[in-house]
């Protein structure tokens, strides 16, 4: 079965805070009607985390939950990125005050509504545990977030129950005018190591 996502934000407002929040979406609600119109299943939506800055990152996991909330009122299913940066020195307290601040947003969601999570792979393994197994929760998958494919794969093997959705790491050794069986053999190399660490 294929599952159709549309991504809906409109790109990142300058870091404040320690965080980059995502800029003013006023015609969303245009949009989802024209996504569910067309068997859309979810959306997507980015924002990213740069320092451990406890204001910053619960206006980040605020606004996302609050985004949500309109694209579940509109039948969709919303996949909820806060990207944690990979190059920030204060990544693993700033997962740490994420996860926290993501239980609670989640506890106030409605049982009936459900989102995804999309994620930076943590420097804690299984951080994310009680996240994962939310009952709002449908899936939370992994952003490979600029680490190399060989250590993504390393780091998602730590975290059970988290998938892979990557996609810089994925396109590393294909180019355009790229022979198609080189492209199918790059991507094949590619995927199976993915593969192996999603089945933890």
């Amino acid at each position: 079965m294929l599952f159709l996502f549309l991504k809906v934000d409109k790109g990142l407002e300058d870091k404040a805070n320690g965080v980059q929040l995502m800029k003013p979406m006023p015609e969303l609600d245009q949009l989802l009607a024209k996504a569910k119109a067309k068997d859309v299943f979810g959306t997507k939506m980015r924002s990213v985390i740069w320092e451990a800055n406890e204001q910053g990152i619960r206006d980040v996991v605020a606004q996302q939950i609050l985004f949500a909330q309109q694209i579940i009122n509109a039948g969709l299913v919303p996949i909820i990125e806060p990207e944690v940066s990979i190059d920030s020195p204060e990544k693993a307290q700033a997962e740490i005050i994420l996860n926290r601040e993501l239980m609670s947003q989640l506890d106030n969601l409605h049982p009936s509504h459900y989102v995804m999570l999309k994620l930076t792979l943590p420097e804690q393994p299984n951080l994310y545990a009680d996240t994962i197994s939310h009952p709002n929760v449908i899936r939370v998958v992994a952003l490979s977030g600029g680490f190399p494919l060989m250590k993504a794969c390393e780091k998602l093997s730590e975290n059970d129950g988290i998938i892979a959705s990557f996609s810089r790491v994925l396109t590393d050794d294909l180019y355009a005018d790229q022979p198609q069986n080189e492209f199918d053999a790059a991507l094949a190399e590619t995927i199976e190591p993915i593969y192996q660490a999603s089945r933890t």
